[in-house]
């Protein structure tokens, strides 16, 4: 095998990639452990080719599982569109639930990621994940922001299922005070005091996602910061299925927050990519 990849390009003759396929309430992605560093990170092309539905694996996101100094693996996140993002709260529930399953962890680890150091547990079929603290929810006329990790733009609304997420996300996503970074835009409707619906659009994937775990976990504590809630402890229900988010408020911050939810093996192959 002879791979030459820079930034921009690569060029690899019959390379041929081990991979395991994962999915948390509907969110999936493409695992490969790469703690001998042998995948190209720098092949943006070659990413998009795997998470493609049609023509490579399929998912929405790649995550590599590579060796750390200090914590038991660390993740890197890649979207669909072959850039490496911010952080990804089921990805890291799949990741942890992987890491499980090769033998790097017995029932509790701690990992790095790009917004630093994460402590998870595995609970059955479910993985508990601690993000990060969220030091402010910004409230504005018509949406609030959060940043879980990965920026959310959040909007309440009472017809959910009629929103046009692709249509409408893909507008906020790209316009100010975003524009070429980008926010992921989520629609939330209350169902009771503890239980809320979400749909979120997400960037780098430019689409609607069956469930955003970062997504999640922003509008759990927006919820509670607009008073839509006096609960702790909350139901997301997601179109892929329910995460729980849990968090404590601190002197106007939110620590121990988790994400809680099911992170499911779906299957394992080898792809060869010209």
């Amino acid at each position: 095998m002879k791979i030459i990849y820079n930034q921009f390009h690569y060029i690899c003759t019959m390379m041929t990639i081990a991979f395991q396929k994962y999915q948390g309430a509907g969110n999936d992605f493409i695992i490969i452990d790469n703690r001998e560093d042998l995948f190209p990170k720098n092949a943006p092309q070659l990413i998009e080719k795997l998470c493609d539905r049609k023509f490579g694996i399929g998912a929405d996101g790649l995550i590599l599982l590579e060796k750390s100094t200090e914590f038991d693996f660390k993740m890197i996140y890649f979207n669909s569109d072959g850039n490496e993002s911010t952080m990804c709260g089921n990805g890291g529930r799949c990741i942890v639930a992987f890491a499980h399953k090769v033998g790097l962890f017995d029932k509790e680890t701690a990992f790095e990621a790009i917004d630093g150091k994460h402590f998870a547990t595995i609970e059955g079929k479910d993985v508990k994940l601690q993000m990060i603290d969220i030091q402010n929810v910004q409230h504005h006329q018509d949406h609030y922001f959060v940043n879980s990790g990965s920026p959310h733009h959040i909007i309440l609304t009472t017809h959910i299922n009629l929103c046009n997420v692709v249509s409408e996300g893909r507008k906020i996503r790209n316009g100010a005070p975003y524009f070429e970074q980008g926010s992921n835009v989520n629609f939330v409707e209350k169902v009771t005091e503890n239980h809320f619906k979400i749909r979120t659009y997400e960037r780098g994937v430019e689409d609607e996602t069956l469930a955003c775990g970062t997504g999640a976990t922003a509008v759990a504590v927006a919820m509670y910061d607009a008073k839509m809630t006096d609960n702790t402890s909350l139901i997301m229900e997601t179109l892929g299925g329910k995460l729980a988010v849990s968090f404590q408020k601190e002197n106007n911050q939110y620590t121990n927050v988790f994400l809680k939810g099911p992170a499911t093996f779906v299957f394992n192959g080898e792809i060869k990519i010209r």
